[in-house]
């Protein structure tokens, strides 16, 4: 089933970590600050086998202990439920691994 995209300042509202990405895409961003690499990187793998399961991948990128984040539905051209989906479980796997904002 195809994704619709979704309102992106109504899902911010849901989403009070999240902003909207500096970008001209419809996406949402967030930057996460760990203790150090091992941390940043054990949160990017959990996130990354996350996103197999609902083959629905995130933008971003790793500089030692920080990890920044881009969501958005390239082929629904803007944000949908499985960004709102991601964006809840990297809040979630964000805090069980200790991040800071």
């Amino acid at each position: 089933m195809a994704q619709m995209p979704v309102d992106v300042a109504e899902t911010l509202a849901g989403l009070p970590l999240w902003s909207r990405a500096d970008d001209p895409r419809p996406a949402l961003s967030r930057t996460l600050i760990f203790n150090d690499f091992n941390a940043a990187f054990g949160f990017m793998t959990r996130v990354a086998l996350m996103a197999d399961k609902m083959d629905h991948h995130p933008e971003w990128s790793n500089v030692y202990n920080r990890v920044s984040v881009v969501l958005t539905t390239h082929d629904a051209g803007g944000v949908t439920e499985l960004d709102i989906k991601m964006a809840r479980f990297i809040d979630e796997a964000a805090q069980a691994l200790g991040a800071k904002e």
